[in-house]
């Protein structure tokens, strides 16, 4: 597949099936996630594709809709060490925009596992992960409205924003813990504990 051919393609649908094709996928659902991690092939410039903060995807300023093929271009986007992130096949990576992170945590799951609380996120292209050690949460304070975003690690490089519905959820969860001297208000997951922010400005927000 070559650079021109891509940046020639009009639709999605067409950019899907050049994706499909190189890199062998038969797009049953049954083989997996590609490894893209594995693959190391030339950079062949930007594509005009846009993933915005809601999770909505744009291929050339127009929205794509079918579920399947979001699905199939998220299954390849990889984020590299220059904190850039490429649709990735195993003859060429091409460069997307990510207006927030490439993904978004659209539902929440709490269970009980070991006596210790499992808090099982599915995002809105169907990965579905447990918070723990391997799939760590984290929370930044964004903003002049001091808007609270947590992030839950997906795979790879990869994040999902955690939407605002799932967000409060979450934070009912939290309790206050003394972490390194420091009274911290933090989420527990997967036998490890996240922390949100200090207790102090958590107070401070609550005035």
């Amino acid at each position: 597949m070559a650079a021109e051919e891509i940046s020639a393609t009009s639709d999605a649908a067409s950019l899907a099936a050049l994706i499909l094709r190189a890199a062998g996928d038969t797009g049953d659902g049954k083989r997996g996630l590609p490894p893209v991690e594995r693959w190391n092939p030339p950079f062949c410039g930007d594509i005009d594709m846009e993933i915005r903060s809601d999770g909505t995807w744009f291929y050339m300023g127009t929205p794509i809709g079918r579920a399947p093929l979001v699905r199939l271009f998220s299954t390849v986007l990889r984020k590299d060490e220059d904190g850039k992130t490429y649709l990735v096949t195993p003859v060429e990576k091409v460069g997307v925009r990510i207006v927030d992170a490439p993904f978004v945590a659209v539902e929440m799951t709490a269970t009980t596992q070991h006596g210790g609380p499992v808090l099982t996120f599915r995002t809105n292209v169907g990965d579905v992960v447990e918070a723990g050690a391997e799939h760590p949460l984290r929370f930044v304070v964004h903003g002049e409205n001091n808007e609270l975003k947590p992030y839950l690690h997906i795979r790879g490089r990869l994040e999902a924003l955690v939407s605002r519905a799932v967000m409060y959820d979450l934070v009912e969860r939290g309790e206050t813990l003394e972490i390194e001297g420091v009274s911290m208000f933090c989420v527990r997951a997967g036998g490890e504990v996240f922390p949100i922010m200090r207790a102090a400005e958590l107070d401070a927000l609550a005035q």
